[in-house]
């Protein structure tokens, strides 16, 4: 039960999505029902999703685009629209369409029987779109309440400051037309709009949008939008994505942009697969645009200030010493004692108590698909002449590869010179070129790449592998089409850039090296 001076407390998120006018309306029926003296009930409190004040990141911020989106989609879809917009001629036109779904879909962003308006986006950059009550009230729960709920919205024109017009657009076409038309430059502002209008399928397919176009690169950011909208699974594969490809998200763009409430998420991660000192590094970045966020000038003192206690999550005592003693020792943003104690960490036979975490990070398991059932020697085989071994394989799940297992000499203990590659499509994802030491066993050997490369489901990559050395070496045989490694399925076909003989039933890469 809530008095009336109480009752916007009560439903604060509901008068955050109405105009003023509704706000002032129902202030002014509180006070006469005070002045009267009447017992009523309140109204009704509707339950619309609460949406944290936390700044929203643009989607222009994630995505590379090469234009500013709102006017120019807005634009798209007037233009798409065209011939719905104060343009029909004839009388009859229902008769025109044999579906209610067609029908409706004439009404999108059209003046004809607009019964509201609704003026969106920030002052300066606002569109007017039209809009009817009926088909709203259908489409949106929060739209019945404010045009047939009891706080109705009497207005022709509604002001939405905190929604982007082509957001907007893209919800109206969802609610009139039933299709979903998500681009990576509005994705994000148009899942707010379907959060706070409590539209869930548009808001779902907001996500699988999100999700399919997660990278590396805006993995940070998105994991902080993802806590915002209340949205876990796209929160988990956020994580997935920043474990197992650490180094490369820490030193993203997007990184630099996250909150620090998504910072200390990410220090303290037990699973991050990178270098400590990579991690520092990131936190003097972040802390550089934070200087600049607040105005501050980007000086030693002012990184740390805005660092605050999320620089004892750096495992500083777990650096290699030499990145240590040329790095964070020399940044300026360690005290004179935290630089002290950390040299006696490393060198003292008594450790001096600090509030850096001095346990190393855990990282990410590698995990093998192992794809023969065993192995042979010939004398006649196995051999590299600059020749390319090489497999297509595809999965059922989101994995990140980080190198592959390889066989070794099979006459005795040798080094070898191995240049791997994953392509996707004849598009290069990863190369890296080095070396590794045989010692005459059966036993695979690990080539890894610089950074895990990320595979999606359901499509065939190539793995290659040019290796240069002894001649002579072991070779996989009874070779399967398909490997269960744990919740992963791998599936293999032989490739057409194989010129050494290596397929599904015999030859080299007898494993794939993954994070799941």
């Amino acid at each position: 039960m809530v008095d009336a001076k109480g009752r916007n407390m009560k439903c604060l998120t509901f008068f955050l999505m109405l105009p003023e006018s509704v706000k002032s309306k129902s202030s002014k029926s509180a006070k006469k029902g005070n002045a009267s003296g009447s017992s009523k009930l309140p109204p009704v409190c509707y339950e619309i999703i609460t949406l944290r004040s936390k700044k929203k990141k643009m989607a222009a911020d994630i995505f590379p685009t090469k234009k500013p989106a709102s006017t120019n989609t807005v634009q798209q879809y007037q233009q798409q629209n065209l011939n719905n917009n104060n343009t029909i001629q004839n009388c009859n036109w229902q008769g025109l369409y044999s579906t209610i779904r067609e029908r409706n879909s004439v009404m999108f962003n059209n003046e004809l029987m607009a019964d509201v308006h609704f003026v969106v986006g920030q002052p300066g950059r606002t569109q007017r779109l039209p809009g009817h009550r009926y088909v709203l009230a259908v489409g949106s729960s929060v739209f019945h309440a404010m045009f047939y709920g009891e706080l109705a919205e009497n207005n022709d024109e509604i002001h939405i400051p905190d929604v982007e017009p082509a957001a907007f657009l893209a919800m109206l076409k969802y609610i009139y037309c039933d299709e979903i038309d998500l681009s990576a430059d509005t994705v994000l502002a148009t899942l707010y709009a379907a959060k706070k209008y409590i539209v869930p399928h548009l808001a779902r397919a907001c996500v699988n949008f999100l999700e399919t176009s997660l990278s590396a690169k805006n993995a940070c950011v998105l994991l902080s939008q993802s806590c915002l909208f209340e949205e876990p699974e796209l929160t988990q594969r956020c994580w997935e994505v920043i474990d197992a490809q650490a180094e490369l998200a820490l030193r993203s763009e997007g990184f630099c942009d996250i909150d620090t409430q998504t910072l200390e998420s990410i220090l303290q991660r037990e699973t991050l697969n990178a270098k400590e000192i990579v991690v520092f590094e990131a936190a003097l970045s972040w802390a550089e645009a934070e200087c600049q966020r607040q105005d501050l000038t980007s000086s030693t003192d002012n990184r740390r200030k805005v660092l605050g206690k999320a620089v004892y999550l750096i495992r500083i005592p777990t650096m290699a010493l030499d990145d240590f003693a040329n790095g964070a020792a020399q940044s300026g943003v360690l005290t004179l004692n935290e630089t002290n104690d950390i040299f006696l960490w490393y060198t003292a036979a008594k450790k001096p108590e600090m509030q850096f975490v001095s346990m190393p990070r855990k990282g990410l398991t590698p995990q093998r698909c192992h794809r023969f059932q065993s192995c042979a020697y010939r004398s006649n085989q196995w051999r590299y002449r600059g020749r390319c071994d090489s497999i297509q394989f595809a999965v059922d799940k989101r994995v990140f590869i980080a190198g592959f297992g390889l066989y070794g000499s099979s006459c005795g203990s040798a080094e070898y010179s191995a240049k791997i590659e994953l392509k996707r499509q004849g598009v290069l994802l990863g190369q890296h070129l080095s070396k590794y030491f045989s010692d005459g066993s059966s036993n695979t050997f690990p080539v890894c790449f610089e950074y895990p490369v990320q595979i999606e489901p359901d499509t065939f990559y190539t793995a290659s592998v040019v290796l240069d050395g002894n001649e002579l070496s072991y070779f996989g045989q009874e070779g399967m089409t398909e490997v269960q490694c744990g919740k992963v399925t791998f599936q293999f076909q032989c490739s057409s850039d194989s010129t050494n003989g290596t397929g599904v039933q015999g030859g080299q890469i007898p494993e794939l090296i993954f994070y799941a």
